[in-house]
């Protein structure tokens, strides 16, 4: 089981950072913010997998939620 735990920390991690650097890729700032969101989410799973689950639930609310909401309505606001 401990394998199991382990092999989804780095699946987790990995694509983490794939996300990541999508959203530093990306030419158009709609999909970097959507990768940039999937990466928060990603880490709030991350948190969640390593015992922390009030910080997941603030992460998953503030880092994905609220920040991925702010970025869509400036990126709206400036065109």
């Amino acid at each position: 089981m401990n394998s199991f735990v382990e092999i989804v920390h780095i699946f987790t991690l990995t694509i983490m950072i794939i996300a990541a650097l999508l959203a530093v890729i990306f030419k158009k700032l709609l999909p970097s913010v959507i990768a940039l969101s999937v990466a928060s989410l990603l880490l709030s799973l991350e948190f969640y997998l390593l015992h922390a689950p009030d910080v997941a639930i603030a992460e998953a609310a503030i880092g994905a939620g609220l920040t991925m909401a702010i970025f869509i309505f400036a990126i709206r606001g400036t065109r």
